[in-house]
């Protein structure tokens, strides 16, 4: 097949109103630049509203575009964030690494 290389996009440092225009110019380019997205969030220290938000409208903008999108390796702050938003379901990516059907249990043990 034509497959191409997978787009990857790491993501480091902070996720704040701050940074929210430069990532997501950043975001959007990507998304354009391939057929679908990884955003590798392990390297989020930080994550607002602001940063959240980008990342609920580059999933928009990729179901839009009819692209998949995928959240991977969330840091601790992120899972936080989603938690607290309640936003892991919009997204539909496992916050727990390798989670399965039973991801609930393993919810309930991060918080600690």
């Amino acid at each position: 097949g034509d497959a191409r290389p997978e787009n990857r996009l790491r993501i480091e440092g902070e996720m704040t109103i701050y940074q929210a225009a430069d990532l997501r110019q950043m975001l959007l380019a990507s998304l354009e630049h391939g057929d679908e997205l990884e955003i590798d969030l392990s390297a989020v220290s930080e994550i607002d509203a602001a940063g959240v938000q980008l990342l609920v409208a580059a999933k928009r903008a990729a179901l839009a575009a009819q692209k998949p999108l995928r959240l991977t390796a969330h840091s601790g702050p992120v899972v936080e964030a989603f938690e607290l938003l309640d936003l892991g379901g919009f997204f539909g990516d496992p916050l727990v690494i390798g989670a399965g059907p039973e991801h609930d249990s393993g919810r309930s043990s991060a918080r600690t």
